[in-house]
Order: C-alpha cells, then structure tokens, then sequence
C-alpha cells in the first residue's frame, strides 16, 4: 500500500512559518495558474490526507492546496493551546496566500473547515472566488458537538491497525454506515499515525482545550458570517444522518443567500467524503461556476 502511495504521488510537501513562529505544512498540487486553485480546509481533529481523492480528481485541471492547521498532521503543535481557535487558522491561511501571491481561491472547508472560512469571509471576502461548506454552517447541533466532545482531545494507543480499525469502526460506524472494509482502513490511516508510542492519533490532543471552552455556555450568533459568503457561488453540502448540521439549519442557509446550492447527500452522516455522486456532481457544478464568474 505504501509504495503505491509512493509512485503515484501528485503533490509536494511544503511549509510556511506562521507569524508566531510556527512550522506549517501544506500539500501542492499542480495545476493551471490562470484559474484560482482549490483550498481544502479540514475538520477539528482531521488532516490534509482527508482530502486525498478529492485533490487527486482535480489536480491538473486546478492546482489543489490541502492545508494542515496547526496541531496537525505535518504542521507544529502550538505551545499555547489557547490559538487552537478558528480565528487563529484563519490569519495562517490568510498568511498562506499572500506568501503564494494567491489573490483569489476557491475554498472548500469540511466542519472546522468551513467556519475558518465564514471567518475569512468577513475580514477578506474579495480573496474567494467560490465556496464548499462541508457539514457545516451557522448553526449547529448539539447533538453532534456533544458526540465530538466525547472523544476529541482523549489520547489513544493502539498496538496494531487491526485494534484501531476496529475501534474507529465502533466509535464512527453510525455516521458512516455503509463504509466497507477498506475504506475503515483508509480511514483510520488518515486519522492516525505511527509513533514510537504505537498507532496514535494525528493531532495535538490538547486541540479540545478551547474547543470545551468554545462550546460551554452560550453560543454566540454567527449567521453573519455565513451571510458575509453571498456574492460569489456557494454550495452546501449535509450528510443525510448528520448530527451536526440539521435539515433545518440547510434549508434557512439556503434561504439565506440567493442562488447558494444546497445538497443532502444520502446515506452519511457527519460528514461525506466528497466522493460520494451527489457530491462529486455538486462540486462539478461549483467549479463550472466558479469559471463563469
């Protein structure tokens, strides 16, 4: 499996330095610099591999960059918890595109993701050509923030992948009920990694630390947010089962902002893999849009 990864590798690994002074990793897939390329911002304890099949479908056509935040996959893990905090990512991307002289992108944000990007469309709305929101909007459910909090932030190691398998399958089978067994086991080598440890989780376990803090108490109203993406196209994607971002909530999000797509993909949860057909066709229609405006 891994020398397969090896020889058909499309991208580059690189870094940029944050302005506390953090090493941050990126991956770069070539594509045509007369279009804008395509920003893929992951979940909360997620990573740039999560994007694998979605860069490997459009490099070429676009160039792709899959960003990690900080605490992530290849990036530094911060030594103040407190900047593991949307607004935080959202000035090391906003970094990230001036260092690349990056004008305008097409940004595609899974849950954590997507709320970085409501962020940046408040403070640099002309940077974004187009938008995916990924299973994730304004207004989210309990339900599913209370299910996250159960695990995030909870170190674990395993001996082996058979037992890691295993225990995502457990934990995550709900909301991604018909993955077969290899995708479990693509899955679980996205999310974790080798230690000298064992198999460990891909990320600084103290993300969780203002992510509690975040989600006590009273939840502020950041409908302005999402409203400051209108004016360029938009599409929302929901997991038929999402916990996280109601049926409710997309059909508002729709009302919201005039000519925003909205699209519930069948039979996942939170969130899909953007592999799905609904999905794949979607995206196809954002990009067509995307290069008409």
């Amino acid at each position: 499996m891994e020398m397969a990864k090896q020889q058909t590798q499309r991208w580059t690994d690189k870094f940029w330095t944050s302005r506390d002074g953090l090493k941050l990793h990126y991956r770069d897939y070539d594509g045509p610099s007369d279009r804008p390329p395509l920003l893929m911002l992951h979940g909360l304890t997620r990573n740039s591999r999560d994007f694998e099949d979605l860069a490997e479908r459009y490099a070429g056509d676009w160039r792709v960059i899959a960003v990690d935040f900080r605490g992530r996959g290849r990036s530094a893990y911060d030594p103040n918890s407190a900047n593991y905090h949307p607004p935080v990512y959202a000035m090391d991307i906003l970094q990230l595109l001036d260092e690349l002289g990056i004008d305008r992108a097409v940004f595609m944000g899974t849950s954590l993701g997507g709320l970085v990007t409501m962020i940046i469309a408040t403070i640099a709305p002309q940077r974004m050509a187009g938008v995916l929101l990924n299973d994730v909007g304004p207004e989210l459910n309990l339900t599913g923030i209370d299910r996250i909090k159960s695990y995030v932030g909870k170190p674990v190691v395993f001996a082996e992948w058979a037992d890691a398998v295993a225990e995502l399958r457990s934990r995550h089978q709900s909301v991604l009920p018909g993955y077969t067994d290899e995708q479990w086991d693509r899955y679980s080598r996205r999310v974790l990694r080798k230690t000298d440890r064992g198999i460990e989780f891909d990320y600084d376990m103290r993300i969780a630390e203002p992510f509690e803090a975040a989600n006590s108490g009273e939840t502020p109203d950041i409908w302005p947010f999402y409203r400051a993406l209108a004016g360029r196209p938009v599409l929302v994607l929901r997991g038929e089962h999402s916990d996280l971002l109601t049926d409710s909530a997309l059909q508002r999000m729709a009302k919201e902002i005039p000519d925003v797509e909205a699209v519930t993909v069948a039979g996942v949860g939170h969130a899909p893999d953007l592999d799905e057909p609904e999905a794949v066709s979607a995206i196809d229609r954002l990009l067509e849009r995307v290069l008409k405006s």
